[in-house]
Formats: structure tokens, sequence, C-alpha cells
């Protein structure tokens, strides 16, 4: 019997397997020889997350300031945000912890220092006197609940009145209360039985600080003597009380009640009002008292030395008014003029040339801040015009649906647009400067251009100029002109698929290059727009209808169409692809009665006149299909090189030739794989009845989300995991079927895994198959079930032939699968560059016929380096979906990177893009995270918890794009931008600009010279007398608590480390110094004083008694 040696059997196959795992290892070398020569430049480094600056009106508003002398706006809203306005392009955000909304602000004039009173029974001051204005001091009322505010110009001492009708005195530079208190009970009359109400004004008497007029809600109204302690005068009214406004000489007031009238008082007489006035009251015959008004919830009474009185008012419409808007009365002399406003008036300020109570005030200009909007109104133009205004804050026109950010856009866009934009404006405002002009810029240290588009619930397009920090509104372009509108609910077709908001916007794709701009509607359409500087009458709007079906056993094809063949992936594109024609709406219903080959909205017959700008090239709708509805478009893309645009949708893909108006493409997302589908997939059962569906998901209100608003549209297995925050947990219904992010989904009874969604496409040109020695352009496609797959894309030459044969498109079946939906494609040379699609450059479509001669010889400009690129050289697919990345190896299909960017949650956006000369994949995820991965190796460089709460309208409207910025939607009114460059936090300091400036403060009224022999004239008052701790005592501990804020001195040491260590270190240094040189120049002074007034006194002492002997001492 042979005997084995077990030894050597063992030795062979060990170098068989090493052979074997040696060559496996060369044929890894040489598929990745290329990725280890590219060398990463980013490091975690360069990445540092921080919020930039908001733009927009502040959601919610609540409270009105202003700084007369600074010249400053402040408004405060009811999430605690503070935003201050400065000269157009100076403006700035703050939070209060608390969130508590803001109930008044009071501006120390001219002392860059706020003070802002909270629902929370706060009273908090602001340094303004820093770029990022910070708290300085807290106060927290324990038993009483403020309700009104009041500082004296030029004062150290707050009056702080609350609901029990007290009023307490704080000292503004400690922050702590005076001992010195006002209680109810001894200002109001001592026979009264009942309680006046809680304190709704406080003020001085412009001619005497000693007294203090108190407004209680009850009616009446006490001029209290600070001085004695006790109520001079008593007026009471029988109606509620709103506000109080003195008249500058102190002689007179004016009170606005609940029944619209305004009561004037003289103040020596507390009998009876002087005047009563109801605005709007119908004035009765026979002496009758007028009909009750609407509340006045705001008087303002203003002088002027050249003319009658102002008297600016709030509210007091009669009730029979109905459907009437709001409106600002303005009373002066004789006239009235009634400005009706577009929202709810939150509060109104009248601004006026001097700071000073107790001169003529001049009114200018009167600011009304209502609950959208922000209005100047020009007092001193007949008409009342009112200003232009320049801050950016039309953002909410109509609800934002979407937005897309763009850095570093060529040159010539914006100018472009502005000169575009500039025909848009209204005419008839004021000729003046806008009145707020505070402050300063920044220094500007970005040098590229950003834009910002953002498209709307009306079907408007907004294009802003983002650039350094500031925002401006370039262009509007309105969408929906070019579809019938239906005068009312009754004449409405009955093929809509949503039931508000039908041209509402939902993807936006633009090719800065070419200008070429494409928009994807809620009600499955498609706008093509090319950009001009010339107005052109359109006689036709030219229109495609597309028939895009959910078929898997039985394909319908309308008649003249045919499905093209579906080559498997390596047999080449087939030649005898058939190029579908669009579908005229030859018929409302088929032969069962059910809707059929009608899209949803009615494009116009009319002529269109369409002014320099957007100009439509193209409408495409999808149509009804046996009484299915087409489902909404879930991506989009357009490539200005090619003449094409391509969009899907939970049903399939449809590719359009945009040049020759012809559907190239139409096929079901299953027959995009042809027999190679992974998936079992049951047969369609056909929908007879159509289901209740809702339009685009209303990002208005961010507090109660429907149904599937924040799904993922992955498949339902992937979602199971999901950990979310608790805002979205309630969405992630496992049993629900929708394909789309928005809630008009038409719910079939296919399983959700045959349903499977179009969710990324990129034009590229690369190489399609293993075999391929040259890139060639195609076409990648991602679908919400992870699957990449190709269509290669055959283009006739340029020129003339571009018009006349056909583009031949063939798909060439699945490159990779991913877990998670396909969010973002984008592909990398070999030396790691981004290569960007093919695009033709912008040049005036309206051209000479000579100019149209030359183009026919132009081929579009294809920037892919890939078209110069040797043979031999590959490249780089980067694919990022709601789960991970992966780097794929061109054209070998080796994936040589891959990175799990998360387990429980998902990615919201993902987004390929450029930062320090270098590129990396920047995400957002559902659960908060913002973080970014090197490319190609996808190393992990940043991973920030960002976002507490992530809500749908911050998850539809959250995008990156290059040099480190990002924005969303905060609030349904307001823009957050942010950075993840290190470098921008750094230089962000600078670019902010500053709040305060040393204004001299105007001089006072002269007082006369009979007034001043007479004793008329203005009484000052030491308040230091009065409320400091050595005459009244002090306050007790239990009634209010002291906080000291971040922003002293202390607070900045801690925030120095943050983000301009260095430089808020150096400044810091220099502060300190010359806070101690100005304390050490104080000190010497008072010991200079106290040296100059010992000499004095010791020669005084030696005068006295030079001549007297030692014994008369």
């Amino acid at each position: 019997m042979r005997k084995f040696n077990i030894r050597k059997v063992l030795d062979g196959l060990t170098a068989v397997s090493a052979v074997a795992s040696a060559s496996s290892a060369a044929q890894q070398q040489q598929a990745g020889n290329r990725e280890t020569e590219i060398q990463e430049t980013l490091q975690s480094e360069h990445f540092q997350l921080c919020k930039t600056v908001r733009h927009g009106f502040p959601y919610q508003p609540s409270a009105l300031a202003f700084d007369p002398v600074q010249k400053i706006l402040a408004i405060g809203t009811q999430t605690g945000a503070l935003r201050l306005f400065g000269r157009p392009g100076v403006e700035c955000y703050c939070q209060h912890d608390s969130g508590a909304a803001v109930i008044q602000l009071q501006f120390l004039i001219n002392e860059g220092a706020l003070v802002s009173a909270l629902a929370d029974d706060t009273l908090h001051l602001w340094n303004l006197r820093q770029k990022r204005p910070a708290i300085l001091h807290s106060l927290k009322f324990n038993r009483e609940r403020i309700t009104f505010c009041h500082l004296p110009f030029q004062s150290k001492w707050l009056y702080v009145g609350t609901e029990r009708g007290n009023i307490h005195i704080v000292n503004v530079e400690s922050f702590t209360l005076s001992g010195y208190v006002i209680m109810w009970n001894k200002a109001i009359e001592l026979s009264s039985k009942s309680h006046p109400g809680p304190v709704v004004h406080i003020s001085d008497n412009p001619m005497d600080e000693g007294k203090l007029l108190i407004g209680f809600e009850s009616g009446t109204v006490v001029l209290w003597d600070l001085k004695s302690k006790k109520a001079d005068y008593r007026y009471t009214h029988d109606e509620a009380i709103h506000s109080v406004a003195w008249h500058h000489e102190g002689k007179q007031f004016i009170c606005s009640h609940s029944d619209g009238t305004l009561t004037i008082w003289n103040v020596k007489s507390p009998t009876k009002p002087f005047q009563t006035i109801t605005p709007h009251g119908k004035q009765l015959k026979d002496g009758k008292k007028p009909e009750p008004c609407k509340p006045i919830l705001k008087v303002e009474y203003k002088t002027t030395r050249a003319g009658e009185p102002f008297i600016i008012l709030s509210g007091g419409l009669s009730y029979d008014t109905v459907g009437r808007r709001p409106c600002l009365t303005v009373m002066h002399g004789k006239s009235t003029a009634v400005l009706e406003m577009d929202y709810s008036i939150v509060d109104f300020l009248t601004l006026c040339e001097t700071p000073y109570p107790n001169d003529f005030q001049e009114p200018y200009a009167v600011v009304v801040l209502l609950e959208k909007d922000l209005v100047l109104i020009d007092l001193a133009q007949n008409g009342y015009p009112i200003f232009e205004n320049p801050y950016p804050l039309t953002i909410h026109e109509s609800p934002v649906t979407c937005c897309e950010y763009f850095a570093d856009c060529p040159v010539d866009l914006i100018p472009a647009l502005y000169s575009v934009g500039a025909r848009q404006k209204r005419q008839g405002y004021s000729k003046k400067e806008w009145p707020i002009s505070g402050g300063n810029w920044g220094v500007i240290t970005q040098s590229y251009s950003e834009i910002i588009i953002t498209g709307h619930a009306d079907g408007s397009i907004k294009f802003w100029d983002a650039s350094a920090i500031t925002l401006q509104v370039l262009y509007k372009l309105k969408t929906a002109k070019v579809f019938e509108k239906s005068r009312n609910k009754d004449d409405r077709p009955n093929t809509d698929i949503v039931d508000e908001d039908p041209y509402a916007i939902q993807i936006i794709s633009w090719c800065p290059e070419s200008r070429m701009l494409c928009l994807a509607g809620v009600s499955a359409h498609v706008i093509i727009y090319r950009f001009s500087k010339q107005e052109v009458t359109t006689e036709v709007i030219p229109m495609l209808e597309v028939r895009l079906l959910y078929e898997i056993n039985d394909v319908e094809t309308p008649d003249g169409e045919q499905v093209p063949p579906v080559p498997t992936p390596g047999t080449g594109s087939n030649p005898q692809s058939i190029v579908p024609q669009s579908h005229p709406s030859t018929s409302s219903s088929s032969s069962d009665g059910l809707r059929d080959n009608v899209p949803c909205l009615k494009v116009k017959n009319s002529p269109l006149k369409q002014s320099p700008g957007y100009q439509i090239e193209l409408v495409i709708q999808l149509v009804w299909v046996s009484g299915e509805p087409p489902q909404q478009i879930t991506s989009l893309a357009i490539n200005s090189a090619y003449g094409l645009v391509v969009f899907g949708n939970c049903n399939g893909i449809a590719m359009v030739d945009y040049l020759q108006k012809t559907v190239l493409l139409n096929l079901g997302t299953i027959e995009l794989y042809g027999s190679n589908d992974p998936y079992r997939r049951e047969p369609r059962s056909p929908r007879k009845t159509r289901q209740p569906s809702g339009g685009l998901c209303d990002i208005n209100e961010g507090t109660v989300v429907p149904e599937d608003r924040c799904k993922s549209p992955t498949s339902a297995k992937m979602s199971r995991k999901l950990s979310l925050p608790t805002e979205l947990k309630p969405d992630l219904d496992v049993k629900d079927n929708s394909c789309s992010r928005s809630r008009s989904s038409s719910v079939t009874s296919i399983d959700k895994e045959s349903r499977e969604a179009i969710s990324a496409l990129h034009f590229c040109e690369t190489f399609t198959r293993k075999a391929d020695t040259s890139p060639s352009p195609c076409l990648w496609v991602g679908t919400t079930l992870g699957t990449v797959l190709v269509i290669v894309l055959n283009l006739p030459p340029g020129g003339e032939q571009r018009l006349l044969q056909p583009v031949i498109v063939s798909p060439s079946g699945t490159i990779l699968r991913l877990k998670g939906a396909i969010l973002r494609m984008a592909f990398l040379d070999t030396t790691g560059s981004l290569v960007p699609p093919a695009h033709e450059t912008w040049r005036e479509h309206h051209e000479d016929k000579d100019e149209k001669e030359k183009a026919k010889k132009r081929r579009p400009v294809s920037v892919s380096p890939s078209s110069s690129q040797e043979i031999s050289e590959n490249q780089y697919a980067v694919i990022c979906s709601e789960k991970q990345a992966k780097v794929i190896s061109l054209p070998s299909q080796n994936c040589i990177y891959k990175q799990n960017i998360t387990e429980t949650s998902f990615v919201l956006r993902g987004d390929i893009v450029s930062l320090s000369n270098s590129i990396c994949l920047a995400c957002f995820c559902a659960n908060g995270h913002i973080m970014t991965f090197s490319l190609p190796s996808l190393r992990p460089l940043l991973d920030v918890y960002y976002l507490p709460l992530t809500n749908m309208r911050i998850a539809r409207t959250f995008c990156f794009t290059d040099n480190g910025q990002a924005l969303y939607l905060v609030s349904p009114t307001e823009i957050q931008r942010l950075t993840y460059s290190q470098e921008t936090c750094e230089n962000l300091q600078e670019m902010l600009g500053e709040l305060f400036t040393l204004v001299e403060t105007p001089e006072a009224p002269n007082r006369g010279f009979f007034k001043g022999l007479f004793g008329g004239g203005a009484q000052s008052l030491d308040r230091e007398e009065l409320f400091g701790e050595s005459a009244s005592g002090k306050a007790s501990r239990s009634l209010a608590q002291h906080i000291p804020g971040p922003g002293g001195i202390e607070g900045v040491k801690g925030a120095a480390s943050g983000v301009v260590g260095e430089l808020a270190r150096a400044r810091l240094a220099l502060d300190e110094r010359g806070q101690k040189l100005g304390e050490l120049e104080e000190k010497t002074a008072a010991m200079l004083y106290s040296a100059d007034s010992f000499s004095k006194h010791a020669h005084e002492m030696m005068l006295k008694y030079k001549d007297k002997k030692w014994y008369q001492f």
C-alpha cells in the first residue's frame, strides 16, 4: 500500500493558494494602482461647522424697537429670537436660550445696548457693541409677571410694570432691583374696591421727569409723583386702555381704548377727557354716541414745529367692515388717511428727528411690523408712499417648496440676472433713502459669487445673489403664466391631482454655464426655460405629453409607440431603438369611461409675451392612464451640451430631446433592467378609482407633520430599524406604500419593493462597460432600491445635423447596487478631480441669421476632461445612497472604497462638493448629523450633531454647495446659512457687519430765556437720589434673581478659544488693558482733584490764621 506524505500535499495546497492569492492581489493592485496615486489633501482640521447668517423675515414677530440715534431696528419673535437691522447688508440674528416669546424691547439709546423682556418674566441686557451681540445680565422675576417696561432717554433706571399692577425699578448698569416700589393700592383711589388690572403703560412726563404716568388695563390712569411717593392726579374712564402717549409739552396725553375711541386728557383736569374721538365710528344724529368699533391697539401722538400734530393708530375699525384688511390710520390736522396692510399689525413705531421727548418730534416715517412683512411709510410725502424695502424679507411671499444653492458661479451671471430683474421692480415708492441706516459693513473676504434659487408654492422661482453672506433678490420667474387659470373652484378641471397649489415647484435643475433651467412641478409637469436678453412673443407654446406607465406583464402601448427593446448588458447599443413620439391629447377618456391621455394642467393656447429673462423652451406633462393619475416626479436632470432632459417617478423614466421636441425614452423602471431584474415582482392590478391625493407637502408650518412626510423613500424593510427624533417617529409607517416624499402618492396594491422610483439622475461622459476603451456620453440612473443603471446616448454630430438626426438611447443594464435609495452620483478623473458634466456656454438664442450660420458649425462645448484622456486612463464613480457611499473604479467596475454612513438613520441630502482645491462628500442625516468624507477614499473628516430635530421643511430644503457653504429653511420665512469650512469660520468675524458705530448724541432742546427765567421747560430729577440703595434700601431678594450673562469680559474669555481664537484673545487683552488704563486714569484724576482741593483748603486755612497769635487759636 502506497503511503501519502501529508506534509507534501499540504505544501502543494499552500503553494497553489499562495499563487492564487498572489494573482488576485496583483489584479487588485492593478485595479487599484491608479487610486494609490491620488494625494488627498483634505484633513479633519480643514472642517469646522458654524452658523453664519440668517436671512428672511423674522418668523412670528412679537416686538419692535428703534434707536433713533444709531438708526438700528430690533425685532423680537415668539420663539425668543432677536433680529437687528441696520443699513442694507447689516443684519444680525441672536437667540434667547429659553425660547420664550419676546414681549417688549427697549434700546439704551446711543449706548449700544438693548433690554429685552420675555414672556417667562426675565429681563436681559444685550451688548450690541460686539459683532455677535451677547447677554451681559439677566434678571428673573419670581413672584410677578412682567407686562410693560419703560426706560427714559439717558436714564439708567428701567421701570417694570407687572400683572399685579405694581411697578419695580431696575438699575440697568448692575441689573439689580431698587428698593423703590410703586404698589397698585397706593396708586389708585383708596375708595376703589376693585383691582385696576395689569400695568399697560408707563412713561414720564416729557417736561418733568419726577412725574410718572401709569396706565392700568381697567381704564385708570395715574400721574405719580416720584419724590413725594403719592399720586398727583387720577384719570378714570369706563373703557379698557390699550396704550397711552404724551404731547411733547407734557400738558396733554392721549389714551386708546377697547371700544375704538381715543381720549385726550389735560393733565390738570382729571375729571373728564378734554376730547373724545372715534376715528372710524359713524357719527349718529341727535348727538348720540357713535357706534362702538374694534379696539385701538396702539396710538402715538407726534408734534411738528410747522403744522398740526400727527395722531397715528392701529386698529379701531368699525365692526361692520367685515373682510376689511388691517389698517394703520394717520390723522394729521383735518385729514385722515387709512392705509391698508396685507397682514395683521403686530406693532408700529413713528420715527422722529429727535430722541428727546420734550422737543417737537418732527416725525418723518412709520415702521409697521406686520405678521409677515415689514413696511416703512414716508410721512413727509403726499399720499404717504412706502419705502422700497432693501432687506431680503420676501423669501416667503409664497411658501418655499424647494431650494438649490450654487457657489462659484460664472462672473457674468449675477449682472445678467440683475439686469433682467431690474425691469420687474414696482414703481411708486418713496424717493427718499431707506431711513434705517445704522451700522457698518464687514470686510468682504470672499471673491466668488453665490446664487440661491428658491421654488415656491405658487409656481414662482426666485434667484438670489447670496455672495459674501448677504442676500438680495435678483430675478423672479412666474411659471404659472404658461397654464390656463381656472377662475373659480367650479371651473377647475377634474384632472387635478392636487387640491391646492397645482403649480408648486418640486425640483430645480439648473446649468449655470449655459443658463438652461428645468423645473418639475407638483402636477407631474416639467418646464424647460432658456435665458434671453430680448423680449419675444411665443405664438404657440411648445408642448409634449408623456404617457409613463407602470406595467409588468402586459405593457400597454398607445398607438404609434413601441417600447424600445432592452439590450442586456454587454450586447452593445441597439441600432433598432425606436424613438417614441409625443402623445397629443386626443381623447379625455378611454373606452371604459376612465380618464385617459389627459394632463393635469391646461397649457395656454394664446400667444404668450415673454419679457427678457427666462423664456419657455418646452412644456412636458405626464398624462392620466386608464383612470390612474400621473405620479409626481421624483428626479430631474438637464444637459445643455446634449440638448436632453430626463425625469423619473415611481412608474418609470422618460427622456426628452428638447432641441427636436421629441420623446426619446419612455420606460417603466422594471424595463430598465431588461432580463436581469433582481426582484420578484407581482403583476399589476389595474386601478379603477381615483385615490384621494394632496399637493406638495406644505412646509409652511413645521409643527404638525402628516404621515409619510419625512419618510425615507427606500423600501419598508430598510426603514424598520430607523431610530429617529421623536418628531419623526410616527412618520415611519411600514405598511405605507408611498414612493415619493410628498403626500400625493398614488397607492396601489403593488408591494413597495416592486414600486421602484427613480431617485437620482446624472449625465456624464464615462465608461459604460468593462470592455470600453474610451468614455462616451451616457446617463446614470439611481433608484429607490439602491440600483444604479446606465443608459448609453448616441448623439448625432453638432450643428444642423443635431436638429435633423435622432438621438439614439439604449439601456445598458445594472452597474451596481447599494443599500438605500441612491441620492447623488459624481465622477472623478485619475487625479481625483471632479469631472463636471459636459455643457454649452450661454449665447443669445434669438440671434441674426449670420450668427445662426456660424452656430451651425459650432460643436457644443464639453468641459469633460475625460474626452481628452488617454485610453489607458480610468475614472472613479462616487455614488451616495441613504445608507452608504461607494467609489467604483471605471471601466473595471470594481468597488475600491465603501463607507457605511449610517446604520440607524438615513441620509437626507448628499452632495459632492469642492473645498480648499480638493473635493469631498458632504451628508446631512435625518438624525441631525452633518458628516463629510474624503474622496476617493471616503475617510470620515467631520461628524457633528447639528440639528436636534429634523422636520420635513428642513429635510426638503437642506443643501450643500462648494467652498464649504450650506443652507436650509429654518422657519417658513427664514433661510439659515452655515459653513463647514474652517477657513470661513475664521474669517466670519471680519465678514460680519458692525451694529454699533460712534455717533454723537444730538444736543438737547434749548430752554429759551423766558422759560429759564420763570421756571418753565423740562424739570430734571436725580433718580439716583430716589432709587439708589442709600435712599430706598435693598429690594426683597425673593422678588427677582440676578443671572450674569456670557456677554461680559469674563464671558468673552471663555469664547475666545472658539471661532476667532487668537484675534479674540488679542482684542480681549487690549480691552482689559484699556479698561485698566481707564480705571487708572480715573483714579489719577481723583487723586489730582483731592490734592488740588487739599491745597486750596490748606491755603484758606493759612489765610484765616495768618495774623492770629498762637493764644488766639
